[in-house]
């Protein structure tokens, strides 16, 4: 778990370190933001950490961290009907098509694709109802106290949130699987259907188009564009968790020179 210890100053809304350094952002430029250094623990930056707010597909580190702890990444999932989502971003998965649980995971995490997420939620949970529920019980066993569930994927809903807080900590929680650490730093992989007749290119865009050491985005209407990244540099891994970014690419690098220069 996370521990929030840094002493911090308010200065326009955000909270920096002790005053040494101006704010790297505007108040406007996030709802809401952590950062934290993962070795220490300590809050480098904060804004709002605790309100709630829709997390768009941010929501899928906690369907991937549930699937893997199944233990079951190797077993055969049968894409049904009732999975196939045309909601974009997604695969084009297609009734019948059998992959790895393992690979719908990484499809969800790299590619956040929303009809992998269904059918890792339907495999696991047998419903997505019952899915949900295991989310939720899941978020309490964390102690997210701030953290509801509606759905696996991140579709906006009056009954979905959470905060940057609780995804900062879900994140730590979900890292500690190799697998699941291992798709978020991931730029692109190949996956294929069991008996080999579709291939899929899944390419994280995110770590694409960015110098993040690992990443899992998101949007929608109601979220914004949402982010989990970590940087790693000189030894040191920063993690930072933001919702309903203006300007996402462009503030979280201004937050990670933020963070590195805090501690120099």
């Amino acid at each position: 778990m996370l521990s929030f210890v840094v002493q911090t100053i308010l200065i326009g809304g955000l909270l920096t370190l002790d005053g040494q350094l101006p704010p790297p952002i505007s108040s406007d430029d996030v709802a809401a933001v952590v950062l934290v250094d993962r070795v220490s623990g300590r809050v480098l930056f904060e804004k709002s950490s605790h309100k709630r707010l829709p997390p768009a597909s941010l929501t899928k580190v906690m369907t991937a961290l549930l699937a893997l702890e199944t233990g079951r990444s190797a077993a055969t999932v049968t894409i049904g009907s009732e999975s196939v989502d045309r909601r974009s971003p997604g695969l084009g998965l297609e009734p019948g098509d059998r992959l790895r649980l393992g690979d719908l995971v990484s499809a969800m995490l790299m590619l956040s694709a929303n009809d992998a997420c269904r059918a890792v939620a339907r495999y696991v949970g047998g419903s997505e109802e019952a899915f949900v529920a295991l989310m939720n019980r899941k978020a309490a066993a964390l102690g997210l106290t701030d953290s509801h569930f509606s759905n696996s994927c991140g579709f906006d809903g009056p009954d979905h949130y959470s905060t940057a807080a609780d995804l900062a900590q879900l994140t730590e929680e979900a890292l500690k699987d190799n697998a699941l650490a291992i798709s978020m730093r991931t730029v692109e992989k190949e996956i294929r259907t069991v008996d080999g007749k579709r291939h899929f290119t899944l390419r994280n865009r995110t770590l694409d188009e960015s110098s993040f050491t690992a990443a899992k985005s998101g949007f929608t209407q109601k979220a914004g564009h949402c982010l989990i990244a970590m940087v790693t540099r000189d030894g040191r891994t920063l993690l930072l968790v933001g919702l309903n970014f203006q300007e996402r690419w462009q503030a979280a690098v201004e937050l990670f020179r933020y963070g590195f220069d805090a501690q120099r």
